[in-house]
């Protein structure tokens, strides 16, 4: 993204003059305290940031957080949105961020006795503002692209802005945001495939019998999945790790690294499509997270059974249940870099083929066959790391047959013909159905995975979708690369 700096007087009409400085007033009683200083140009910053064509047509609790952010001391103001079409971008749905939404942690919070005595890594900066931030997602109406943002062919831009971030020094690691969708229990199909397997997407009745018995009865088709079988439990700071966690089973989607800047605030840019960014980490990692229970309903026991870090995919491959692959055939050849950023491309040859994670529907796929389809797959296997390791390996190789557990740019694109199916779409998991998003403190672990996921040990803010319809404008002026 390219940012223009904007002068720092202009004119405005008297009554959204008066508008803007008395929502700055009351902005300002969140200025920092002494020592730390104020915004000194916060008026002219929440001004030119409410005004702004990118911003003013947005939902009010949105704009109202962008200007907050604005309002406080910060490097730069929230990130201008700018168009990649001839008309603008549209915003469809948006997430706001704050610390309150899961368990306390020693990244958010003081803990006598035992980071009391350290200086602050995560949260409070600016002498102990609140952290809070905005995501917006809109999407690109290109010629020849589709309008509607649940379709997987549509284009994405996400927009982050956080403000309260404290800087991550060298080796300490890097802020990463993530996507979450919590995997849904499907309808059910009586014809099973050939193999007798559920089809894509779809649970065998006899599947659904064993889910309909589990609990208070929750999971029926179009409910929300949880493993004990009870009401949605979803993260809150009232839960206490690992004993009382949430229950539903998620798919994190990543939206890169994040590192703050000189006043705490952190922006960043990404683009949600299916050429490589809407795909999840390697499933298999999660038991070696130090999140992971090894059976149904047990609390995470992945670290007191040392089992952080035990397996790496840095090699890509099938996991666990298949066969390791060759590094000097599928690891990071200095002469040839692994760059999943080659997806796309006339020539097939010159394609990533090193990928270590999978599709994001792909993924949702595997967790239908680890907790939903308790009847048809692997009925006998009740350790979940195994159940994991086998149904990863199992839906990679169906999708690429003979493939070394690898799905490839070329096998993995939207448009290739997989499985008996026309094309890859169901592959992939549109951005309306990620109702949840969070910020982790990473560390180089060698995982891609969350950091102890599927806890919230590691989490530094969360926030829930809203949904907005219908979309409104959301950017101003052209990208100079709007690819």
């Amino acid at each position: 993204m390219k940012f223009r700096s904007r002068p720092r007087h202009f004119l405005l009409p008297t009554n959204v003059l008066l508008a803007l400085l008395t929502a700055s007033a009351a902005a300002r009683a969140e200025q920092p305290d002494p020592p730390c200083h104020p915004n000194p140009d916060a008026a002219t910053d929440t001004a030119t940031v409410a005004a702004r064509g990118d911003v003013a047509s947005l939902p009010r609790p949105l704009k109202d957080m962008l200007v907050r952010l604005a309002d406080r001391p910060h490097s730069i103001v929230p990130v201008q949105a700018r168009a990649e079409a001839d008309s603008p971008s549209q915003l469809f749905q948006y997430y706001l961020l704050d610390t309150k939404g899961f368990e306390p942690n020693v990244f958010t919070k003081i803990f006598p006795g035992v980071n009391d005595q350290v200086q602050l890594t995560a949260t409070g900066g600016n002498c102990g503002l609140p952290t809070v931030g905005a995501v917006r997602l809109v999407l690109e109406p290109k010629p020849g692209l589709p309008t509607d943002p649940a379709d997987p062919r549509a284009f994405i831009d996400v927009f982050t802005d956080i403000s309260g971030l404290f800087v991550i020094n060298n080796e300490s690691g890097w802020y990463e945001g993530w996507m979450i969708h919590d995997v849904t229990v499907p309808a059910v199909d009586p014809v099973a495939r050939r193999d007798r397997h559920a089809h894509f997407g779809a649970i065998l009745p006899s599947d659904a019998a064993l889910l309909r018995k589990m609990g208070t009865g929750n999971n029926v088709p179009g409910n929300t999945f949880t493993i004990d079988g009870n009401r949605p439990h979803f993260p809150s700071a009232s839960d206490r790790f690992p004993d009382v966690q949430t229950n539903v089973v998620s798919i994190y989607l990543s939206m890169g690294t994040y590192n703050a800047l000189q006043q705490s605030d952190a922006h960043s840019y990404w683009e949600f499509n299916y050429l490589g960014t809407n795909w999840v980490h390697p499933l298999y990692e999660l038991p070696f997270t130090g999140g992971f229970p090894d059976k149904f309903g047990v609390a995470p026991d992945a670290f007191e059974d040392g089992e952080i870090g035990k397996l790496q995919s840095i090699v890509p491959g099938p996991g666990p249940s298949g066969a390791k692959n060759d590094p000097r055939a599928v690891g990071d050849d200095p002469n040839l870099p692994r760059d999943p950023d080659k997806f796309d491309g006339t020539a097939d040859a010159q394609r990533e083929f090193r990928q270590r994670g999978v599709p994001s529907g792909l993924a949702n796929e595997i967790f239908l066959d680890v907790y939903l389809r308790r009847a048809s797959f692997e009925p006998q296997v009740k350790d979940l790391q195994q159940r994991l390791f086998d149904a990863y390996a199992a839906e990679v190789e169906r999708v690429n047959p003979g493939g070394h557990g690898i799905i490839t740019a070329k096998v993995g694109d939207i448009d290739t013909a997989t499985d008996g199916f026309a094309d890859n779409s169901r592959l992939y998991l549109p951005p309306t159905v990620f109702e949840r998003f969070a910020v982790t403190r990473e560390i180089n672990d060698g995982l891609l995975a969350p950091r102890f996921s599927p806890s919230q040990r590691a989490w530094v803010l969360s926030g829930t979708r809203v949904a907005v319809s219908p979309a409104v404008p959301a950017s101003a002026g052209r990208d100079a690369d709007d690819r």
